[in-house]
């Protein structure tokens, strides 16, 4: 996985956290960077938005064998992510892109 593509959808996700948190304040998603999938063999790595409210969470995939693309997925904390994912052109996913769906999947 290219580390470009991590970090600037870690930059993405954490100017968007930073706007999601200044419009809502009971809306405080918890980042996670999980880069575990490659200690099992798969050739990926993964981002979590959760919001502890609602117990929503997007997941957000880089596959190396994907490149330029962003897997992602709305779920519920509490539950095994799904075979489902949705696919965007990492290129079209911006920190707009992401407040938007924090605001939509986590308001209450």
């Amino acid at each position: 996985m290219s580390e470009q593509s991590l970090e600037a959808l870690s930059d993405m996700v954490t100017a968007a956290h930073t706007r999601i948190q200044q419009t809502y304040e009971h809306i405080n998603p918890v980042i996670g960077v999980r880069r575990g999938m490659r200690d099992v063999g798969i050739p990926a790595d993964a981002m979590t938005i959760d919001c502890l409210q609602t117990r929503g969470r997007i997941l957000l995939i880089l596959h190396d064998e994907q490149l330029g693309v962003l897997l992602y997925q709305f779920a519920n904390m509490d539950a095994e992510a799904g075979d489902d994912f949705q696919r965007m052109g990492l290129a079209e996913v911006s920190a707009e892109t992401l407040f938007l769906w924090m605001e939509d999947y986590f308001s209450v």
